[in-house]
């Protein structure tokens, strides 16, 4: 099978000097008086035509440099990448751009970077100028430009021509949210049309809505591939982790992966859904009221506790979440192997399909602080419309409608 982007034993090391002579005694002697800092390691994947990988990772583990390598703007340590057709990457905001040039300038240039001639910039410029919507700024120097512009005018140079390859940085979180919807939109059209797509992005949504596939990078290594939301769930798991705590993940009888973190100061024991009537449920109908019962169990003495829980959608994207903190349920001054259950009724006006319940126990607001444990898909449960009037969508929000004449 032919693949539009294949990463080979790719690896990139910076040398670091232990003063500032050392670099010059080396040329003069030719003995080595650096050592290697490795930013990437033994990287390897391939990319087929049309799909769409996100890249995700903390910050320093190597996502930028590997972009870098990719688009020909770093040359690796060691390895290869080769890739099929041509190649639109927006990168680094503005980069390339001369701050004393005009907008359309920097245009001719960036496009002629991107491979273009004149003649097709040209006959270009009246789509870049429209989509880039930044008026007659288009004329006047780059030093001008706020990052938005920079963003929107570096945006519609590199998506003047559907590329085979695009590639994006982090650099559409800049700007207004009207042209990101605008980019996104680009994207997914770009997408139908058989465009191979590597972002790198820390949005979640972004990742799981656009991506076929995400790989996560960890101190220059790639330690998961796959599918996108199990991904960032282990992602997410990382982010949280602290001091003793672990990441494990397990794979369950539906072959749904479940990951899971935390320290294990505090667990959740069960989780169960109710019914009005008392029963454990796991289809419910649109609207119905249910109650999500909950049981924990303290491990160590905790002064404070907080227990939240998301509602996802099958795609892994937040439907609802809240906590104790925020609800303003006090769980302070737990002892050692005390237990204790939380009940959250609520009606379920969510549409139709399968969703999961992803649950945290921590220290205050949030799970970055003491993550106790972490576990996504804990409960899952599907809503059906058994006697609602038909609608679509995530939400059910059922109007009164009239009609004057």
């Amino acid at each position: 099978m032919t693949h539009a982007l294949v990463v080979s034993s790719l690896g990139k090391a910076y040398k670091r000097y232990p003063g500032k002579w050392s670099r010059a005694a080396e040329w003069i002697i030719g003995e080595s008086r650096h050592e290697k800092t490795w930013v990437l390691r033994d990287i390897n994947f391939s990319i087929s035509p049309g799909e769409a990988v996100g890249i995700v990772g903390i910050n320093g583990a190597g996502k930028s440099t590997l972009l870098k390598i990719i688009t020909g703007t770093t040359q690796p340590t060691t390895g290869s990448v080769s890739h099929q057709g041509r190649v639109a990457a927006m990168l680094e905001l503005g980069m390339g751009f001369h701050p004393d040039f005009t907008g359309r300038q920097n245009a001719y240039i960036a496009g002629q970077l991107l491979g273009l001639s004149t003649n097709e910039i040209a006959s270009l410029m009246p789509s870049i100028e429209d989509f880039a919507e930044i008026g007659d700024y288009l004329d006047r120097p780059v030093r001008l430009y706020s990052s938005g512009m920079q963003m929107r005018l570096a945006f519609s140079v590199a998506t003047a021509l559907r590329p085979d390859i695009l590639i994006v940085d982090e650099a559409l979180s800049v700007g207004d949210a009207y042209f990101q919807h605008k980019s996104f939109n680009r994207i997914r059209e770009f997408r139908a049309q058989g465009t191979t797509l590597l972002i790198v992005s820390h949005d979640k949504s972004a990742i799981q809505t656009l991506c076929d596939r995400a790989i996560l990078l960890e101190r220059g290594f790639v330690i998961k591939d796959g599918n996108p939301q199990e991904v960032m769930d282990f992602y997410n798991a990382i982010i949280a982790e602290k001091e003793n705590a672990t990441v494990e993940v397990k794979r369950l009888d539906n072959g749904s992966a479940q990951t899971q973190s935390g320290t294990g100061e505090a667990r959740v024991e069960s989780i169960v859904m109710l019914d009005e009537q008392n029963n454990a449920v796991e289809l419910i109908n649109v609207g119905q009221r249910v109650r999500l019962k909950v049981d924990i169990r303290v491990y160590t003495d905790l002064p404070q506790l907080s227990f939240g829980y998301m509602i996802k959608d099958r795609l892994g994207q937040p439907v609802f979440g809240t906590n104790t903190y925020h609800l303003g349920v006090e769980l302070n001054h737990l002892k050692k192997n005390e237990t204790l259950t939380l009940t959250f009724s609520f009606p379920a006006n969510i549409g139709l399909g399968s969703y999961s319940v992803s649950t945290a126990l921590h220290a205050l607001d949030t799970h970055l602080m003491g993550n106790y444990e972490w576990r996504d898909l804990a409960f899952i449960f599907n809503v059906v419309n058994i006697d609602r009037a038909p609608f679509v969508g995530v939400s059910w929000i059922p109007p009164e409608a009239e009609c004057q004449r």
